[in-house]
């Protein structure tokens, strides 16, 4: 047993990380009028740099830029495809708190024709030494959470169409992401995972969408989105249930989708939370194949500041190799510590400690460099 050489890393991260006070304060400037995009920018780059060294620090392999530029885990990309709109809607329930009133609507055919996230990675490239990853959100999630109700139906009366056009743009997405450069991609989904709750499914037949037909239709869609991929790209997905302040939505082991999502779509490795009961247990990772692909276990909390003890860790891993081969397991947090700027409820050095943790630990279980 070793270390990776190629992502996903044994010690590994899903993406976003607490915003610093440097950072909130100029974002909150920004707001405020005070500092124009150029002002903000700057606070930025300095910001980036920063937490892209103390990544490599730590001792992770990859480095992503923090989200330090997005205010939302999703929407800031969504907002920069063409037929997308930004607007005012009621917030996104969590338990115990509520977002900021937005959310997307489709007016118009969906296109990706070039992003400002292109040029957020060539930054972090640029200042990365070790492999640099970005996140962006999966197919599935600019569906799921909308649903019918959202898309126009003067632009997509059919939603057939829809899900091409989806596909097609996340190609080319994959591809612009690749020409920058980009050789570690990941999607982050909701869908998959909360698609597993009762509840969730009830809200996405009011929704105007069929649920058990969903789980075949992103597969099919995210295997178009990733028909062509580069060979030398590495393409993961991190799906949870919810991540908002340190609170959550949905509930439900992954029994629901875990044939589609882990046998029948054509992803490089997973990144599935397991750190709480909420999850469910390893039995639907039988339909993990054996072979090259990663499953990334997040037994490791990013919703409060308390230290994992090792041994728990270990034995969770020993659990789930009943179902999937050490050699193809990974480890890192459940979810990002800031899917969006708001951040969850525990301190910077409390989040690095647990990366610096996740290093030590898959190092004593898989072994040193």
């Amino acid at each position: 047993m070793s270390q990776r050489t190629k992502p996903p890393f044994r010690a590994d991260h899903v993406g976003s990380l607490l915003r610093t006070a440097p950072l909130k304060q100029a974002r909150a400037k920004h707001e405020k009028g005070e500092y124009d995009d150029k002002a903000l920018k700057a606070v930025e780059d300095v910001e980036i740099e920063k937490i892209v060294k103390k990544q490599e620090e730590v001792g992770l392999k990859l480095a992503t830029d923090g989200e330090f530029r997005r205010s939302w885990w999703h929407f800031d990309f969504f907002a920069g495809l063409q037929g997308v709109d930004l607007i005012d809607a009621p917030p996104i329930k969590f338990h115990g708190v509520v977002t900021k009133s937005q959310a997307i609507m489709i007016n118009r055919k969906v296109d990706f024709a070039g992003h400002p996230q292109i040029e957020h990675f060539k930054f972090l490239k640029e200042h990365c030494r070790t492999t640099p990853k970005q996140c962006i959100p999966a197919p599935s999630t600019f569906h799921f959470r909308q649903g019918r109700k959202m898309v126009s139906k003067e632009a997509y009366p059919n939603l057939d169409n829809f899900f091409a056009d989806i596909a097609a743009a996340w190609k080319k997405a994959v591809h612009a992401f690749y020409d920058a450069g980009c050789r570690y991609l990941q999607f982050d989904d909701t869908a998959w995972a909360m698609i597993c709750d009762p509840h969730e499914r009830e809200e996405s037949k009011k929704r105007g969408d069929d649920p058990d037909r969903l789980p075949a239709i992103y597969a099919e869609v995210t295997n178009a989105a990733l028909a062509d991929k580069p060979a030398d790209m590495t393409i993961t997905m991190h799906s949870c249930r919810g991540n908002f302040r340190s609170t959550f939505i949905a509930s439900g082991g992954y029994e629901f989708v875990a044939e589609q999502l882990l046998a029948k779509t054509n992803i490089d490795g997973y990144f599935l939370e397991y750190d709480t009961d909420r999850a469910g247990g390893f039995e639907p990772l039988r339909y993990f194949p054996k072979g090259n692909k990663q499953l990334v276990l997040g037994l490791v909390t990013s919703k409060s500041g308390r230290l994992e003890q090792k041994g728990d860790i270990k034995r969770r891993i020993e659990e789930a190799t009943k179902y999937v081969p050490l050699e193809q397991l990974c480890l890192s947090p459940q979810c990002g510590f800031a899917s969006t700027e708001e951040g969850n409820v525990l301190a910077e050095e409390e989040q690095w400690a647990k990366l610096r943790m996740i290093v030590e630990l898959a190092e004593e279980v898989w072994g040193g460099t």
